[in-house]
């Protein structure tokens, strides 16, 4: 304990700024803030860990994060959902942490204000705020351990955003729901894909979706897998009917 008191006063004023903000994001005291330091150093900075010589940044947090939010919402699903075959499992927990639902929590906690990067915050993609928040989720797990990380998980994802029933309807890829009627149908489909910068600083994608030749739906977004799916939202919404009743 007298280590600790040690610690606190020897803190300086950023990182008890830090340390408070921190606290109350998560919910309880984080021990060791140099963990969720690096879950905000962006790969830009180009620091160097001496002990092991890789670049220090968030990506592998982001990874464990990764994998521990899986397991606690897998954990989550298998006792809330007894009768859930493997494949619907599967399912739902794909839609709880899929790219779109995790970049959507990032920004809720607004945790880019955070990052360090040598490069402006207005060109980074979308995918940032999720890659953060499993960075996040990953230092608490190594700071204090699964029951603290499964605690801030139910807390923070499960409890405001996991509803089972509205997650059945809830569609996580319009591109690959399109492409299956086609196929289904036998229809002719393309998706053109070109570099469309414009007056952007940020290089944006543009993709025209076509249907036995003929364009439907267009997107346009920072990557291209990304502009793919807003055409095929959109074609999706054009052809709803169809593609319900197929």
């Amino acid at each position: 304990m007298s280590f600790i008191r040690k610690f606190i006063k020897t803190r300086s004023k950023r990182d008890e700024l830090f340390y408070v903000t921190l606290k109350k994001l998560i919910g309880f005291k984080p021990i060791n803030l140099e963990l969720y330091k690096k879950a905000f150093i962006h790969r830009s900075i180009k620091s160097i860990d001496k002990k092991t010589g890789l670049q220090i940044n968030y990506e592998r947090l982001e990874f464990l994060g990764d994998a521990m939010l899986s397991a606690v919402i897998a954990s989550h699903l298998f006792q809330e959902v007894p009768s859930g075959d493997e494949g619907y499992l599967t399912q739902m927990r794909s839609k709880i942490v899929s790219r779109e639902h995790l970049n959507e929590l990032g920004r809720d906690f607004n945790l880019l204000l955070f990052v360090k990067s040598n490069v402006s915050k207005s060109k980074f993609g979308d995918d940032i705020h999720g890659n953060i928040f499993e960075a996040l989720v990953g230092a608490i797990y190594l700071d204090r351990g699964y029951r603290y990380c499964e605690k801030f998980i139910h807390k923070r994802v499960v409890v405001p955003y996991v509803d089972v029933p509205k997650l059945e309807g809830k569609i996580t890829s319009y591109k690959s729901l399109f492409i299956e009627w086609c196929q289904k149908q036998k229809n002719e489909f393309l998706y053109e894909v070109y570099e469309d910068t414009g007056n952007d600083t940020i290089k944006h994608f543009s993709v025209k979706l076509f249907l036995e030749g003929k364009i439907i739906a267009k997107g346009r977004a920072t990557s291209k897998k990304k502009a793919e799916e807003i055409a095929s939202k959109r074609a999706y919404y054009a052809f709803q009917n169809e593609i319900t009743n197929s």
